[in-house]
C-alpha cells in the first residue's frame, strides 16, 4: 500500500476507536486481535502524517488531529454497509438492522411475520444508543424517549406500563437484576423502592423471569410481557413512575428505502398488536 494515503478498512476502525470507551473495547466490536488494531492505528497515522492518539495509562486519547478526523468520518459506517450490501447482493434479501430492549425484541421475534423475509430480514443489533441510528449503525430503533436529533424521524407507538408480577401474593420477596449500575429504568425503580426486599438476583433479566415463573420471587414486568405469563398474576396497578411512550425511530435519509419502509410498517404494526 501507498503509505501516503490512508486505507479506507484502516479509517473505519479508526471510526470505531473514535466512538468507543478503550481501544479493547473498539478491537471487540470490530471482531479483529487487540495488537492488530493497535498496528492499524499506527499505520493510519503513518500514512496520514498527523499524530491521531494521545497514548498514556488512560489509554487511547484522541488528539485536536484525531477528533478532527472523526468528524469528518461521519457517516462511514453507513457508507461502509451500504457498499458491502451492494458488493455482496445478488438475489439476497435486504436486511434491516433493528436495535430494541429485550422484551421488545422478544416480541418482534415472536410476532413479525415470515412473510417479511420476502422483501427485507430482520437483523437484530444489541445497541440500546440512539445515536447508533445517527451515525447508521442501526436501521430502525424502539425507544423509550423521543429523540430530540433532527435528523431522526418517529412515530409514537403505544404506552408502555410496569406493574409487578408474582405466582402468588404469598410470594413476598422479588427477583431482580443485581444492583450494579447501569439498570433498566425498571430495576433501577425495583431497587429504589424495594431494595430491602430482594431475595434472589440474576444477571439477566431472562432468568429472573424464569425464576418468577418458578415461584421464586416478584418481578417488575412491562404489562405487555406480564399479561402473556400464564403463571404469573399481576399484584399492582401499573406503576405511575415507569410508564413512558414507545417511539419507533429511523433516520429521515433512510426511511423511504424500499426494505425499511416496509420494516417500520411490520414492526408498527406488531407492536401495536401486543397491547
Amino acid at each position: 500500500m501507498n503509505e501516503s494515503q490512508a486505507d479506507l478498512s484502516d479509517l473505519a476502525l479508526f471510526q470505531i476507536v473514535a466512538t468507543s470507551p478503550s481501544l479493547t473495547n473498539a478491537a471487540q466490536k470490530a471482531g479483529v486481535p487487540l495488537p492488530t488494531m493497535s498496528r492499524r492505528m499506527a499505520h493510519l497515522e503513518r500514512s496520514t502524517g498527523r499524530r491521531l492518539f494521545l497514548r498514556g495509562k488512560g489509554g487511547f486519547q484522541l488528539t485536536q488531529d484525531g477528533q478532527s478526523l472523526a468528524d469528518e468520518l461521519t457517516g462511514l459506517p453507513e457508507l461502509r454497509h451500504r457498499v458491502l450490501r451492494w458488493l455482496s447482493k445478488t438475489d439476497q434479501t435486504p436486511t434491516v438492522r433493528i436495535t430494541a430492549g429485550l422484551w421488545t425484541s422478544q416480541v418482534l421475534a415472536q410476532s413479525l411475520p415470515a412473510t417479511v423475509s420476502g422483501t427485507w430480514t430482520p437483523s437484530f443489533v444489541p445497541s440500546n444508543a440512539i445515536l447508533d441510528i445517527a451515525r447508521r449503525e442501526a436501521d430502525i430503533g424502539i425507544r423509550n424517549a423521543e429523540p430530540d436529533h433532527p435528523w431522526l424521524a418517529r412515530q409514537k407507538l403505544r404506552s408502555i406500563t410496569y406493574a409487578i408480577y408474582a405466582t402468588s401474593d404469598a410470594v413476598s420477596r422479588y427477583v431482580s437484576l443485581p444492583g450494579q449500575a447501569p439498570l433498566p429504568p425498571s430495576q433501577a425503580w425495583l431497587h429504589r423502592t424495594h431494595g430491602s426486599n430482594i431475595g434472589l438476583t440474576a444477571t439477566d433479566m431472562r432468568l429472573c423471569l424464569d425464576l418468577a415463573r418458578s415461584g421464586h420471587g416478584r418481578i417488575v414486568l412491562p404489562c405487555f410481557i406480564g399479561a402473556k405469563q400464564r403463571t404469573l398474576t399481576q399484584l399492582s396497578d401499573p406503576i405511575e413512575d415507569l410508564t413512558h411512550d414507545e417511539w419507533l425511530v429511523s433516520h429521515h435519509d433512510t426511511r423511504h428505502d424500499p426494505p425499511i419502509r416496509a420494516a417500520l410498517s411490520a414492526i408498527k404494526t406488531a407492536l401495536q398488536a401486543s397491547g
